[in-house]
């Protein structure tokens, strides 16, 4: 019994097991930081009160890490704000950092999440971000507006790095998309 129970556990890792994505080979701190607007992500929890708008903001922090502001329009009208941390975990790329929300006294990563950068623009002017699991996504801009080509491409690079496109949706931005709809469907 113990064996079979061993092999339903060890069959389920491998078979939910994925490769971790590539990451892009170099990322300029200083370029990155600023202001980006999601403009795609698969919904996760933790956004679930945000209906549009949603920006993320990355300054230097004086404790040596990434300071992250991720904010959002919600139903009532009122902006949702999150304050946290970054830090890089590979220093050679500056691809993979890890960022937390959660802060007792200190800023607590254990409880934070992947973050890594997928692809690039070379003037940053977009980013696709994601996880090792594949379950996180974002497509993030300096404008709320993306062209045409570079929704193509983004989905491509997504799709190639083993992503289903067709959870990832399209977010609600002024002077962006109006509505969320599947990546897969709005590139076609």
């Amino acid at each position: 019994m113990k064996k079979l129970i061993l092999s339903i556990f060890v069959l389920g890792f491998v078979s939910t097991s994925v490769a971790a994505p590539a990451t892009v080979p170099f990322v300029d701190l200083n370029k990155y930081l600023g202001k980006w607007f999601e403009v795609a992500s698969i919904p996760m929890v933790f956004q679930k009160q945000c209906i549009g708008n949603t920006t993320a903001e990355y300054a230097s922090a004086e404790d040596g890490l990434i300071a992250v502001v991720n904010s959002c329009d919600t139903q009532s009208g009122e902006r949702s704000v999150a304050e946290g941390r970054a830090k890089v975990l590979d220093k050679e790329s500056n691809s993979r950092l890890k960022v937390t929300f959660v802060k007792i006294i200190d800023w607590v990563f254990g409880f934070g999440g992947d973050y890594w950068v997928l692809d690039l623009a070379s003037d940053y002017s977009y980013a696709v971000v994601g996880d090792p699991t594949l379950q996180y996504a974002w497509i993030l801009s300096r404008d709320p507006f993306l062209a045409r080509e570079t929704w193509v491409s983004a989905e491509l690079k997504l799709r190639s790095l083993g992503y289903d496109t067709c959870t990832v949706l399209t977010s609600v931005q002024s002077g962006g998309l109006s509505q969320r709809i599947p990546l897969c469907e709005y590139v076609k």
